[in-house]
C-alpha cells in the first residue's frame, strides 16, 4: 500500500476554488463541517493493479475572496490527520503508524493560500504552502467555482472543487523503492457558508 497520506487535502484545497465567484463582494465563509457538505478525498494505486480510494473525515477551514478582485481571494483547511478512513480498519491502523502518516508525531495537515490566478470559466490556479507529515511545500490546485445562492435555513452558501496530485515521498512520508514514487491524487468538494 504505498504511501500517501493525509494530505490531503489538504488539503488542501479547500481549495481554492475558494476563490472564484461570481456575484459577491469581500465575504468570508466557513467550510460546512457540521452539516458535512464538504469532502477531502484521494486515490493512489495499490501495487500497480487497482485503485485504493479514502478520504479524511475530520477537517475544517475558512475562505473568502472579492469579486472585484478575486486574486485577492484566500483560503485555509486545516486536517486531523487520524481521521483518514481507507474502509478498512487495519489498513487505516497501517496508515496512521510511523509506517506512512505517524499521526501520534504529526497530528495535522494544513492548507494555506499565498496566490490565486483566476482562468476562464469559473476556474482558478490556486498555490499554498501544504504541511503534511512535518514537511510544508507549495502546491497548485485546480479549482472549480461550482455555484452560489440563499439555502432553505437563511443563510447564503459557495461551493467548489479543487483537484491536485501529490507524491507522498516529497513529504517524506516512506515509499516502497520497487514502486517508485507513487502518485496520489486528491480532489476537495467544499460548501462555504457565509459568515
Amino acid at each position: 500500500m504505498t504511501k500517501w497520506l493525509s494530505l490531503s487535502a489538504s488539503a488542501m484545497l479547500l481549495s481554492a476554488a475558494s476563490l472564484y465567484t461570481a456575484n459577491v463582494s469581500a465575504a468570508d465563509y466557513a467550510i460546512d463541517k457540521k452539516g458535512a457538505h464538504a469532502f477531502i478525498q484521494f486515490r493512489i494505486k495499490h501495487l500497480g493493479y487497482s485503485w485504493l480510494y479514502g478520504r479524511f473525515n475530520d477537517f475544517d477551514g475558512e475562505f473568502s475572496w472579492d469579486k472585484g478582485k478575486p486574486d485577492a481571494s484566500k483560503i485555509q483547511v486545516n486536517i486531523k490527520t487520524e481521521s483518514v478512513d481507507t474502509n478498512h480498519a487495519e489498513r487505516d491502523k497501517h496508515i496512521r503508524s510511523d509506517d506512512f502518516l505517524d499521526v501520534s508525531k504529526y497530528p495535522k495537515a494544513s492548507f494555506v493560500s499565498t496566490k490565486v490566478v483566476p482562468g476562464k470559466d469559473n476556474t482558478a490556479k490556486v498555490t499554498g504552502d501544504l504541511t503534511l507529515h512535518g514537511v510544508t511545500k507549495s502546491i497548485t490546485l485546480d479549482a472549480t467555482f461550482m455555484g452560489e445562492g440563499k439555502d432553505p435555513w437563511g443563510g447564503y452558501r459557495a461551493g467548489f472543487e479543487a483537484y491536485t496530485t501529490l507524491k507522498p515521498a516529497d513529504f517524506g512520508i516512506p515509499t516502497d523503492k520497487k514502486l517508485g514514487q507513487p502518485e496520489m491524487e486528491f480532489m476537495l468538494t467544499v460548501e462555504g457558508i457565509k459568515k
